[in-house]
């Protein structure tokens, strides 16, 4: 990637792992001072670059390669019987896009965060947290709200790029078990690309060992980066 080669990329000093516990990881960053323009950002990704905050960065750890980069070309999504039950499960629930998170974002932030990720890195939650997270966004970033009458249910926050959008982050309510939203999210966001005549979803690493990742397999047909050449799994 030619403009990869002419901006600075700075690596982290060894971390623990967020996947493995028995492991350490260490990061790629993009030069903070470098604007991230939105035909950089599409080459980035296309890299294996994903965005947190207003930080871009792919991890390089030594002798590692768990994180593997996906995508859902769109265009080829097939959905499967269970995909369509749970579209149909969900068909009282409204969508809106927002270029904001509404007021009732971070109290369900605060839940998400408390009830299904005590053990990680982002525990406890906070204002602070949130704001440099899901609130450092893009200017063209898009949060996708869904709604139970006016209560709001889940949050997709994403990016639009050339061939895509990017899949950030996503929390939703924890009580909502039977709704299965996480995954509702990831099929209303390839909707999307199908409306926009976008060829792809990026949905960040798929990790074969880690049951929180390993979900991205179950969108077929699925692109994953293996040696700097995107390989399909139909």
């Amino acid at each position: 990637m030619n403009d990869e080669q002419r901006i600075k990329l700075f690596a982290t000093a060894p971390h623990p792992c967020s996947y493995f516990t028995d492991r350490e990881a260490q990061t790629l960053f993009l030069d903070p001072a470098v604007e991230v323009s939105g035909p950089l950002y599409t080459q980035l990704s296309q890299a294996g670059f994903r965005r947190s905050g207003n930080h871009y960065y792919r991890p390089n750890c030594e002798g590692c390669r768990e994180c593997v980069p996906c995508r859902v070309p769109v265009r080829d999504f097939h959905y499967s019987r269970n995909q369509r039950r749970l579209l149909s499960r969900n068909r009282d629930l409204q969508l809106r896009w927002q270029p904001k998170p509404d007021a009732q974002a971070y109290a369900l932030y605060v839940r998400y965060i408390s009830e299904r990720h005590r053990d990680g890195d982002m525990y406890p939650p906070s204002r602070e947290q949130f704001d440099s997270f899901i609130g450092a966004h893009r200017e063209d970033s898009l949060f996708l709200h869904i709604y139970l009458a006016e209560e709001l249910l889940a949050v997709a926050l994403c990016d639009p790029m050339g061939d895509g959008l990017s899949a950030i982050y996503t929390f939703y309510s924890p009580q909502e078990q039977r709704r299965s939203l996480g995954k509702l999210t990831v099929l209303k966001l390839i909707e999307a690309c199908q409306q926009r005549n976008l060829p792809y979803l990026y949905l960040g690493y798929w990790i074969r060992d880690c049951q929180k990742m390993r979900y991205k397999i179950d969108y077929r047909p699925l692109e994953l980066l293996m040696d700097q050449r995107w390989v399909r799994l139909n």
